[in-house]
């Protein structure tokens, strides 16, 4: 099992950036809206014919129809891809790390062709593209799939001060649905309006069906123990890394586990990569505060003792992740309702439990 790990061009990206604040032992509940960033607003998905139609044409020609290069970073914020219909969430961010709230962006694919045994995959870098993913450019295009913004703002009571004064916390994450007809390579490009242009590039290939032991919607959910306030003597900073502490760490998920529903998320405020986890453990906290006992809400952290040189914890092997943040909502019954990879917001979140709580 390696490393959860999250957005590896964007790591690059921030990694001359400030790290979140670290967590200490406040068990205070008021949060901080000083030095948070703009919340941008959320935003429905451009019409498809704003963007070149495919009309048989290969992924390659489809970039030739863009005026210039993509300047902006688009990075990929999840891993994990089935045959079928996906949500593929990313982040845009420009050259100097800052995150872009309103860009216009359509997603295609084409199929990697399968690689010769033995060949070694570069897909986690555009740059460093196999043969494979090189021929891929002259396959059919799909497409195109504009994506949607959604906002990770929250109510001020909700927003954390780590979350607040950090400066590269995202503020939205983009979406749209992609539909993989089978497993294997997929070579991902991007066109954007921007200023009355059309800007084309590259994104790193996804991989669909790697992962198969990590929790799907109608399967039973694995059970583990999360930590509790009481099993750590009240010392919060032990199970949570975000500032001050949230409250979802009342009930044991083995305890909840078929009983009652279970809003489940996988993050680290503190050592998150993508700057994405702080808002939305946030998220995760307006939305207890807001269905109340309806459901059990546990945050569980990424790292033993909160140390990310100590490996992934227990639980994480459990569930098979990858990558983080991660939200599972199960059922009554113990039965897996949605698997979120990446960020989102409240209306996502809502949206989630609904399914969960639901007769």
């Amino acid at each position: 099992m390696r490393a959860p790990r999250m957005l590896p061009a964007l790591l690059c990206l921030l990694a001359s950036g400030a790290v979140s604040a670290g967590c200490g032992g406040d068990s205070g509940t008021g949060a901080s809206t000083a030095g948070a960033p703009n919340s941008a607003e959320s935003r429905p998905a451009p019409p498809k014919s704003e963007f070149p139609t495919v009309e048989n044409r290969t992924l390659r020609q489809v970039l030739k129809v863009a005026d210039a290069p993509l300047e902006w970073v688009i990075d990929p914020a999840a891993e994990v891809f089935y045959r079928g219909e996906n949500r593929y969430p990313f982040g845009v961010f420009d050259r100097d790390r800052g995150q872009v709230t309103d860009a216009e962006v359509a997603l295609y694919f084409a199929k990697v062709p399968e690689p010769k045994r033995g060949a070694k995959s570069k897909a986690g870098n555009p740059g460093l593209q196999t043969k494979a993913e090189k021929q891929a450019l002259d396959q059919p295009a799909v497409g195109p799939f504009p994506a949607s913004i959604e906002s990770l703002a929250t109510e001020p009571a909700f927003r954390a001060r780590s979350t607040a004064e950090d400066a590269g916390a995202a503020s939205v994450v983009y979406s749209t649905q992609l539909d993989f007809p089978r497993e294997g390579g997929w070579r991902i490009a991007a066109i954007v309006k921007d200023g009355g242009e059309l800007r084309g590039g590259l994104l790193p290939s996804a991989e669909v069906g790697e992962f198969h032991r990590i929790p799907r919607v109608g399967r039973r959910a694995p059970t583990i123990h999360t930590p509790t306030a009481q099993d750590v003597g009240g010392e919060l900073s032990k199970i949570t890394t975000r500032v001050p502490p949230d409250s979802q760490n009342k009930v044991d998920y083995a305890d909840a586990l078929g009983r009652e529903p279970i809003v489940l998320l996988f993050a680290t405020p503190q050592f998150c990569q993508s700057r994405v986890c702080g808002p939305v453990v946030d998220v995760a906290e307006q939305a207890k505060h807001e269905y109340g006992d309806k459901a059990a809400f546990i945050h569980m952290e990424i790292y033993d003792d909160n140390d990310p040189a100590k490996g992934a914890r227990p639980q994480v092997r459990a569930f098979h992740l990858p990558s983080e943040p991660y939200l599972f909502t199960i059922d009554r019954r113990g039965i897996v309702r949605d698997a979120v990879e990446g960020a989102f917001g409240l209306e996502l979140m809502h949206e989630a439990v609904d399914r969960a709580i639901a007769p």
